[in-house]
């Protein structure tokens, strides 16, 4: 070894030696998951879908979170998310297949391609046909292409209709922990008339509350003579309750002149229109629920206005049970 590398590698041992001496003077520090410093995700959040009325039952807009107290179980709670508007949207249109109504329904596409784009990149939609069984024809999408083959029927003879059936089985596309932050809108497509479901209205009414979703009915009813005059048949009870009960709303189209014109041909585009308007008239509001209520009992929730008494105010949701990971 020459000189000068000798004398470079004397230098290095002792620069080194005072390092390692200090060094030994301080433990190794093990990870410990009880001080590292984690990022923790809170997947807690509780929503509640709200509509704010007048007293003529005109939606009120123009809200923000300081308006709003939420109370869980009696005691007040920050809210923590608020959102005017719909700002996510997830549609299921549930398009009942029948003759008395199929061909009726075909000529809404573009209709409801109008809606749906309306709520821009952060909506999807899936479609249902149903008969006597419900049946998906496209899953969840953002493809407009896709939803459009969806109102095309299969040219099938008239066979018994299941209409709180396929309602249920609309619901229950969305998952029970899906986005929170997510309204939830099953647009149920009809004459009204059910002579098949196992399911009843009440069965409808309760997955819909549990799962968050909303349904928005458009009744195209069958006429039959009465008293000398058209008159349109009545629907199946509870057909129109689950619209009103889920936080949805009901729409009869059509009338008597239309039912006798077989060319008449009906126009939803206004509809479709009213529900979006819908849509973004109500709030979105949220809080994080405490770890301790992960007990598998139901906690009740109230939302009410800071100030004015003169509206009323309709949460979509009225309570929630969490269970604790196992």
């Amino acid at each position: 070894m020459s000189s000068r590398a000798a004398f470079q590698a004397e230098f290095t041992r002792r620069a080194l030696i005072p390092i390692l001496l200090i060094a030994s003077h301080f433990p190794a520090r093990a990870q410990d998951p009880e001080t590292d410093e984690t990022i923790r995700i809170r997947t807690d959040l509780v929503t509640i879908p709200v509509v704010v009325t007048d007293g003529r039952g005109r939606r009120v807009t123009g809200l923000t979170r300081e308006d709003f107290v939420i109370n869980e179980d009696g005691r007040a709670v920050s809210v923590d998310y608020f959102a005017a508007g719909a700002e996510r949207v997830a549609f299921v249109f549930a398009l009942d297949a029948s003759g008395s109504v199929r061909d009726s329904i075909t000529h809404q596409r573009e209709a409801a391609l109008a809606l749906f784009s309306r709520f821009g990149r952060n909506s999807r939609v899936a479609v249902m046909q149903f008969r006597e069984r419900p049946e998906l024809i496209t899953t969840f999408t953002t493809d407009a292409a896709q939803v459009r083959s969806g109102f095309l029927f299969p040219a099938l003879p008239d066979r018994r209709t299941a209409i709180f059936d396929a309602a249920l089985a609309a619901v229950r596309l969305f998952a029970a922990n899906g986005d929170p932050k997510e309204r939830r809108i099953v647009i149920l497509i009809s004459d009204g008339l059910d002579n098949a479901s196992r399911s009843t209205a009440r069965d409808v009414i309760a997955e819909a509350i549990a799962r968050q979703v909303s349904i928005y009915i458009i009744h195209l009813p069958l006429y039959t003579p009465r008293d000398g005059r058209l008159a349109p048949r009545a629907p199946s009870k509870g057909f129109r309750q689950i619209a009103e009960q889920t936080g949805g709303q009901y729409f009869m189209v059509g009338d008597a002149q239309t039912a006798l014109d077989p060319h008449a041909e009906l126009d939803l585009a206004p509809v479709f229109r009213a529900i979006a308007d819908d849509l973004q008239s109500q709030y979105m509001l949220g809080y994080y629920a405490a770890e301790q209520n992960a007990d598998g009992s139901f906690h009740r929730i109230e939302v009410r206005l800071r100030r004015s008494k003169r509206w009323r105010v309709y949460a979509l949701r009225t309570g929630y049970m969490k269970h604790g990971s196992k």
